[in-house]
């Protein structure tokens, strides 16, 4: 075996052994499971570039270097082929598509196998971290692997096959890939959505020009960043956009048009057809994060004096894409919902059957301006595929579809977690690469207590014993930080269980006067302890020094933990009012305002105790 970058740069000898270049790229051919190495690149004199046929010139090869059969003069050269590509020039340093695992990487390095002694073939490409190493030099990269084998750790090569990776950063549309290539066409588009989403923004467009129209519009619909996808959908033509919005469902269409900028939206909608331009209008005229604007306007409803064979007969004649269907929906002679049928039941029903006597009458629907949160709750809590939407008459206007729902509690469950303060991980496993601001999240006081530390002690370094007090004091700083924290953690949780609107949760006021009291007992029980310990650990009149300032930095901590808790309310006034304008607070920055309070509490409590010598006990 043998890698790309321990080739590239090794001198290139001919039959006399005289250099005739360094190797500069090794050329494919694309069209086998494990491509052959076909052409050898190398630089000539005065930095000439060459390319000549591996298999007619080239006699050995090493890790240092290129044999040649023939003399200089007797080289004749080559150009690369329509089914060929040069592995560092279109592969090296570049991002793929690992097709198989479903992400985007980047290739740090090429692992080749001779099959003989002058035949190469590409294995796969190298994603891991021994490609970089090995690109840097290959003693760094036998030095890492020693040092984790002494600690008994492994680094592993990530090799993913030539099989399963897709080039995005070249056009290869000419190039003949092997039958057994798997490429963005045979992906779902929630996979492809999600490689998108990895890729970097100038890819993003050679993506998307791989797709058809179809594809296309079920990966927009994927995507989670609706900015992004209003991004790319801005940036194609306008004829391609205004097709790919046709092809997508109603209620996903309106949704990305509504993140349009107007001129733009209403451009591409005249380009639509007049169905679907009227459907996708009719759901824009609903407000934002309501059943209407999630709704689909794709049902299948028939009168209610209708059969089992006429209703089998509809479904027979729907369009391919039409939104999947699980009811049928039935309409009196008034046209208002008058019952559902299940797939199950046209099934298993004889085919003369009037739908009227096999339908459910009992159901559960939504209003088109409904919380779509709500009815994504009740579509969960009763176990339904989807919910039909009526209007004030009964009228029958719309469905939402259980993964219309399932997105919905997703976004909330996510906006619930920014408020927590909660992070989320990549499921490709990169959360390895954000440690240290998870480390910075979780533990967030004790850079507060370092930082509040060096100012505290820095103000009085100046007095011997009282820059010593001060030092010892600010041992009780984690106990204002922690709680600090915890005080944020206690208020979102009680935002988030309790809708200030529900008559059963409790109101404003009681939750300040339970914070308020919690702050009180617990200020309390901080007290009594730090003035058990110094009574019966500190009594002699040695120990007066440090006796004094345990003293003083818990009475300091008691203060600011009262504080901490004293504030809750407002940080709940400040959820709510930012709730209902639909803006996302992070827990997280609030949890670093709290202790920011907690640590100014905390050293104007110490400056007010220790120059006033207000000192419990």
């Amino acid at each position: 075996m043998i890698y790309l970058s321990q080739l590239l740069g090794n001198p290139v000898l001919d039959l006399n052994g005289e250099k005739i270049g360094t190797v500069s790229d090794l050329g494919i051919a694309t069209g086998e499971v494990f491509p052959r190495v076909t052409s050898l690149a190398f630089m000539g004199p005065g930095h000439t570039p060459f390319m000549i046929s591996w298999r007619k010139y080239v006699d050995s090869y090493d890790e240092h270097e290129v044999h040649l059969k023939v003399v200089a003069t007797d080289i004749r050269f080559s150009y690369l082929q329509p089914n060929e590509v040069l592995l560092a020039r279109d592969i090296l340093n570049k991002q793929i598509v690992d097709t198989r695992g479903m992400r985007v990487v980047r290739v740090n390095d090429l692992k080749l196998s001779d099959t003989n002694s002058t035949q190469l073939r590409l294995l796969g490409a190298e994603v891991g971290i021994r490609g970089i190493l090995r690109s840097l030099s290959p003693g760094i990269e036998r030095l890492a692997l020693r040092i984790a084998h002494t600690f008994g750790k492994q680094l592993p090569e990530k090799i993913i096959a030539w099989s399963y990776m897709d080039l995005v950063e070249r056009d290869l549309s000419d190039v003949k890939l092997s039958v057994s290539h798997k490429t963005l066409d045979d992906m779902h588009p929630a996979d492809i959505a999600d490689i998108i989403e990895r890729l970097d923004p100038r890819l993003r467009g050679q993506v998307f020009a791989q797709l058809d129209d179809e594809q296309r519009a079920g990966a927009m619909a994927e995507l989670d960043d609706d900015a992004m996808a209003a991004q790319i959908m801005g940036s194609m033509d306008e004829a391609d956009a205004s097709r790919i919005l046709s092809e997508m469902d109603p209620d996903d269409a309106a949704e990305l048009v509504s993140e349009l900028d107007y001129d733009k939206a209403e451009k591409l909608l005249k380009l639509m057809g007049v169905n679907e331009q009227k459907a996708i209008r009719q759901l824009l005229g609903y407000r934002e994060d309501t059943a209407g604007r999630i709704m689909t306007s794709e049902v299948v409803s028939l009168p209610e004096d209708k059969t089992v064979a006429d209703a089998v007969e509809r479904l027979r004649g729907l369009d391919e894409d039409f939104e999947s269907v699980r009811y049928v929906y039935l309409t009196d002679e008034d046209e208002k919902l008058s019952g559902v049928v299940t797939l199950g039941r046209l099934i298993v029903s004889d085919p003369d059957t009037r739908l009227d006597d096999i339908a459910t009458k009992e159901l559960k629907t939504a209003s088109p301006e409904d919380d779509q949160e709500d009815v994504a709750q009740d579509i969960a809590k009763y176990n339904l595929l989807a919910m039909p939407v009526v209007s004030d008459e009964g009228k029958l206007l719309g469905i939402v579809t259980v993964d219309d729902a399932l997105d919905v509690l997703e976004e909330e469950h996510a906006e619930d977690l920014q408020i927590a303060g909660g992070a989320s991980s990549d499921a490709d496993g990169t959360e390895h690469a954000h440690d240290l601001v998870w480390l910075l999240r979780r533990n967030a006081w004790f850079f507060f207590w370092v930082v509040a530390t060096a100012i505290i002690t820095f103000a009085f370094k100046t007095d011997t014993s009282t820059f010593t007090t001060a030092l010892l004091a600010c041992a009780a700083m984690p106990l204002a930080l922690v709680v600090a924290d915890d005080s944020v953690s206690y208020v979102t949780n009680f935002f988030l269980e309790n809708d200030p609107d529900d008559e059963d949760s409790p109101s404003t006021l009681g939750f300040t006067l339970r914070s308020i009291g919690t702050g009180l007992v617990f200020a309390l029980i901080c007290t009594l302890l730090v003035l058990a310990f110094v009574s019966l650990a500190l009594p002699d009149a040695s120990d007066a020094a440090l006796a004094h300032a345990l003293r003083l930095g818990f009475t300091a901590a008691a203060v600011s933990v009262l504080v901490s808790f004293a504030l809750t309310p407002i940080y709940l006034v400040i959820l709510r009012k930012r709730d209902e304008r639909n803006q996302e607070t992070s827990g997280f920055a609030l949890a670093i305002i709290s202790m920011t309070v907690a640590a100014v509490v905390f050293a104007i409590a110490i400056a007010v105790t220790g120059t006033t010598g207000i000192v419990l006990g």
